[in-house]
């Protein structure tokens, strides 16, 4: 049993002629809570008779963030009709509002069952970006959780074409930025539709296979460690969280050279592989464990990235590194108390099984830095604590030094992608001391995501080093007009847009 995301086949196009023009099913419109007069859609209350500013003045659309109206279209304009999208308060429509408005409209537009239509990019400072957030956001319903689905209320096919309608912008940097929002938001739903897979289709062997044939199709370098090669390279804290499972671990190492590009600066994108986490011998709760199937998503996000910093031609050097475990029950499982030597030469206390991510992430950044990274970012669904300070909407983002995680923290903002960065105080890494080895795996519940934190930093040799805990945004607990309940993709735009443009301090070592 298998269901593979295939990426669709709708073609998107860029237009930089008045919404009027648009030869299509519908046409959608962003609309503003307050004074907007929409004086950039020359004719819109005419060519609908009248229906929008009824509509308008009657309160039956208000503009409220993501809910729509939609009318046909009677003369004037070419499309067949118009949906007006709200866009809510034209002060909060950053990237991540833009984004969501258009994949409301790409939802919307299967709901129709429309072939052709077209989203119109307005109330942005800069269009030609507002355009690559406009094709993520309808790139977003090509993706769905209901894979294995054989019958049902499934939505209307995907459009045949999209156009992106930027009025007046450059021809030519117009169709670059869809182009590029296209990619992204395709990479975005690689990293989804790997998350959503259920443990017995998507093992650590099949996770390995897909990311290997995604890296090869995108025109990565792949390299897939088996167990007896972690073995040798002394990944013990790898092999020990799944040393539980009749499945072996794997490392997948996916390279983006390009011709050209020097050395260092050399990112290192590092994610959480757990395909599936029981907590092995400290089991879960019954409640929720099903969810754990979404543990790896960190490294499905690593998967999106590098495809579509290949897709893009990056020109600097990025590796992608991903740990593929699963954390089972069994007669072979670390036992709370083991002592297991990382590949730095650290030796860890395990005195909590469940606390799995922290320890193949530790292999994982140290191999990083074998290779030759010279600045680190990690991404996982680490900890209930970083859930709990920051909710379901805001990754933590820890590490140093100050002007690295800055730097990743600029990078999200202008991907649309929400962080919020959380101190490593000089205790936390005194809660992570052992007495019986050089550190332990947990130190209790007292700011659970810093400590896990400080643990992490052990194994990154002092460089330039963030970490970005998704657990609680990974997956949306609840369907939202953008976005079903179900994986979200987090973290792959920020990652593509950190080693897009982003800059790389060489700071003093960190700390």
């Amino acid at each position: 049993m298998s269901a593979h995301f295939e990426l669709s086949e709708t073609t998107f196009l860029a237009s930089v002629t008045a919404p009027g023009e648009q030869e299509s099913d519908v046409v959608f419109i962003p609309v503003f809570e307050g004074d907007d007069g929409l004086v950039d859609a020359p004719g819109l209350d005419a060519a609908t008779g009248g229906e929008v500013g009824r509509a308008r003045q009657s309160g039956e659309f208000r503009a409220k963030f993501c809910h729509h109206f939609i009318t046909p279209v009677q003369s004037g304009w070419r499309a067949r009709r118009v949906a007006l999208i709200g866009a809510g308060r034209h002060g909060d429509f950053d990237a991540e509002r833009q984004r969501q408005v258009a994949a409301t409209c790409a939802h919307l537009s299967r709901r129709v069952r429309a072939s052709r239509v077209a989203c119109v990019v307005r109330g942005v400072s800069d269009p030609i970006a507002g355009a690559q957030h406009a094709a993520d956001g309808m790139s977003a319903a090509d993706f769905l959780t209901a894979t294995f689905k054989k019958d049902g209320d499934l939505p209307g096919p995907l459009p045949k074409t999209v156009t992106i309608v930027a009025t007046g912008a450059d021809q030519a940097g117009l169709a670059g930025s869809v182009r590029r929002g296209r990619i992204i938001g395709e990479s975005a739903n690689v990293a989804r539709a790997l998350a959503n897979e259920p443990a017995n289709v998507l093992t650590p062997r099949e996770f390995a296979a897909r990311a290997s044939a995604e890296g090869g199709r995108s025109g990565l370098t792949v390299d897939v460690l088996d167990e007896y090669r972690l073995r040798e390279l002394g990944m013990r804290l790898v092999l020990a969280v799944g040393q539980g499972s009749a499945e072996p671990p794997r490392l997948v190492v996916l390279r983006h050279d390009p011709l050209g590009a020097s050395d260092q600066p050399l990112l290192a994108l590092v994610g959480k592989g757990v395909t599936f986490d029981t907590g092995g011998v400290s089991i879960k709760p019954s409640e929720g464990m099903d969810r754990m199937k979404y543990d790896m998503s960190g490294g499905a996000a690593v998967i999106g990235a590098m495809r579509a910093i290949a897709r893009l031609d990056v020109p600097r050097r990025v590796v992608g590194i991903v740990p593929m475990v699963e954390n089972m029950v069994g007669s072979k499982a670390t036992r709370p108390g083991d002592v297991v030597a990382g590949a730095n030469g650290k030796t860890v206390e395990i005195n909590n099984t469940d606390a799995e991510g922290r320890l193949i992430l530790a292999d994982a950044l140290w191999y990083a830095t074998h290779l030759g990274a010279s600045h680190l970012v990690d991404v996982a669904t680490l900890t209930g604590s970083c859930m709990v300070a920051l909710g379901n909407h805001v990754s933590g983002l820890m590490g140093g030094p100050a002007a690295w995680t800055s730097e990743v923290q600029t990078a999200a903002e202008r991907a649309g992608d929400r962080f919020w960065t959380l101190p490593i105080y000089r205790e936390a890494r005194e809660q992570m001391r052992s007495e019986i080895a050089d550190l332990i795996n947990t130190g209790g519940r007292p700011g659970g995501a810093i400590t896990a934190a400080a643990f992490l930093r052990e194994f990154t040799n002092g460089l330039p080093w963030a970490h970005i805990d998704i657990a609680g945004t990974a997956w949306a607990e609840k369907a939202e007009p953008s976005q079903p309940k179900g994986p979200t993709g987090v973290a792959v735009r920020a990652l593509i847009e950190l080693a897009t443009s982003g800059s790389y301090p060489s700071p003093p070592r960190a700390d």
